[in-house]
């Protein structure tokens, strides 16, 4: 390996695998580089993103080639306040589903039209999934929060306002607004976790963020049918109890929002890892939102973990709208249990989405994790369509657990996996798509499951889930991993990075450049 001065013809050019610096062959030069041959993905990341030599310095640059990277306390405090407001959203999203017989008979209106008060946030995501990953791509991390925020906390007043018999569409109108907020909001968990956190914490704080949507869903399942409990009550109680429930949604949505305006920065001082400092340091000019599209679109794992992704997190969606049904059909009057079931299904989604996102920052392992997972999320819904039943509630609470620990344990297995294989693109951008393919898939799962439980019954609409769920096994099991991410950290981190393989016809044996290890500095 060899340089010229910075004043020189062939300033900041190297030699790779022993062939001379002005070989045409293959040339690296100045600060991202020129390969004259064909690249693995993950060698060209790292000859793109990875400087060439210790302490060598790309034209034009100040300070060191090692970014000094360092964590913040305030990272935590984002991460709780995204968190939060993404319950609140969650809860907004199912609180009317899991009451749907008591809303029918409130508003009255049929089962449909409660059920499309769930299916609109799934159907405004898809149309302004683009709009909204461009405005995180380019106005940035603030932004976006402050929408999803802002139009949370809008849409829950617009509901205080739909508290009579005839005003079905002002509740409607507030729930699309609340759909609106969700398209800034599902997007940020991976983008938050690699602004904000280290390599070692990045896949747990994913899930973190994740989880607080699962929060929120189970919170949703579990309170409005204790704020709002179906009895033979007056229209005038009946209404009472719903504009109680409308209002403290409100008033919590809007302090999240003046905390979101206080506390939330675009980005720390200093980035979390050097896969960060890499993307930062990138010139903003190299940035076009179109070909990161075009290039997820052409990452054939990447639109495998689409699909599969779609399948698992559509699946869910249906059933979680759906619960109150099912459940009614075979245990009448249980509205309540209807409840704590979705919440424990939840809760134990929250433990696995946990335990996923520390087994992965541990392992690494995200195929092999994410296909077990998969597999078990099948198993378990095979066993919560067999068991449903049975007249005995409590083995729906047990199947119920072990369906959502494993069914919403994969969520942030799904965003994760994304970010490692899409690797320097958006993590906004791939976790954006992933959503978009939730959502199309939630509404058309929701309308079939919802029709087949309602022409036969839901074991119908559940072998449904199973047989669609089965597929996403196999497309899972086709994904290639390819961890450009993971190769970034892990090679700079043990210094030990191999470089660029030339086909050279005077060279049989492709030698290996070796980066010598370059010490952290002190955080």
């Amino acid at each position: 390996m060899s340089a010229e001065p910075q004043n020189g013809p062939k300033a900041g050019c190297v030699a790779l695998n022993g062939v001379p610096r002005d070989s045409p062959t293959v040339v690296v030069s100045g600060a991202l580089g020129r390969l004259q041959t064909q690249l693995a993905p993950e060698e060209e990341t790292q000859i793109r993103l990875l400087p060439m030599t210790p302490g060598e310095e790309p034209p034009g640059a100040e300070g060191p080639l090692a970014p000094r990277t360092a964590l913040t306390p305030r990272r935590f405090a984002v991460l709780l306040i995204f968190s939060l407001y993404s319950m609140v959203n969650a809860f907004q999203w199912i609180q009317y589903s899991i009451i749907s017989n008591i809303f029918e008979s409130f508003y009255g209106v049929s089962s449909l039209h409660i059920n499309w008060l769930s299916m609109v946030y799934m159907l405004a995501y898809v149309p302004l999934i683009f709009p909204a990953t461009w405005l995180l791509d380019t106005r940035g991390l603030r932004l976006t929060a402050l929408l999803g925020s802002g139009l949370n906390c809008l849409g829950a007043w617009v509901k205080c306002g739909s508290v009579q018999q005839h005003l079905f569409w002002v509740t409607m109108l507030g729930q699309s607004l609340c759909s609106v907020a969700q398209v800034f909001i599902l997007g940020l968990p991976s983008r938050i976790a690699s602004v904000w956190f280290g390599p070692t914490e990045v896949s747990t704080a994913c899930a973190t963020a994740v989880l607080g949507n699962q929060l929120g869903t189970a919170v949703g399942f579990l309170l409005p049918p204790v704020l709002v409990p179906s009895s033979h009550n007056t229209t005038e109680l009946l209404a009472y109890n719903i504009s109680t429930m409308f209002y403290g949604t409100s008033a919590i949505s809007t302090l999240l929002f003046i905390l979101t305006i206080i506390a939330f920065k675009e980005k720390p001082r200093y980035p979390p890892s050097r896969a960060q400092a890499a993307i930062q340091d990138s010139p903003p000019a190299e940035y076009s939102y179109k070909n990161s599209i075009m290039n997820l679109f052409k990452n054939i794992p990447f639109v495998l973990l689409l699909i599969t992704y779609g399948i698992m997190t559509g699946a869910f969606y249906s059933v979680s709208t759906l619960l109150n049904q099912m459940i009614l059909t075979y245990y009448k009057g249980e509205e309540v249990n209807a409840g704590r079931i979705g919440l424990t299904l939840v809760v134990a989604g929250m433990v696995g989405s946990i335990l996923c996102g520390l087994w992965l920052d541990y392992t690494k392992t995200y195929k092999q994790t994410t296909l077990v997972v998969y597999i078990l999320s099948f198993l378990g819904m095979v066993i919560f369509t067999f068991t449903l039943d049975l007249q005995y509630i409590i083995i729906v609470f047990f199947t119920g657990g072990v369906l959502g620990f494993f069914m919403t344990g994969y969520l942030p297995l799904g965003f994760e996996f994304a970010v490692e294989i899409t690797y320097p693109e958006s993590e906004g951008t791939s976790s954006g798509l992933l959503n978009a393919a939730a959502q199309i898939f939630g509404i058309l799962f929701t309308l079939a499951q919802g029709k087949l439980t309602s022409d036969y019954d839901p074991r119908a609409g559940n072998l449904f889930l199973c047989a669609w769920m089965f597929v996403g096994i196999i497309l899972t099991a086709l994904i290639k991993s390819d961890l450009r991410r993971q190769n970034i950290n892990t090679g700079i981190t043990n210094g030990d990075i191999k470089a660029v393989p030339v086909d050279s016809p005077t060279d049989e044996e492709s030698k290996t450049v070796m980066m010598s290890k370059q010490s952290e500095p002190a955080v």
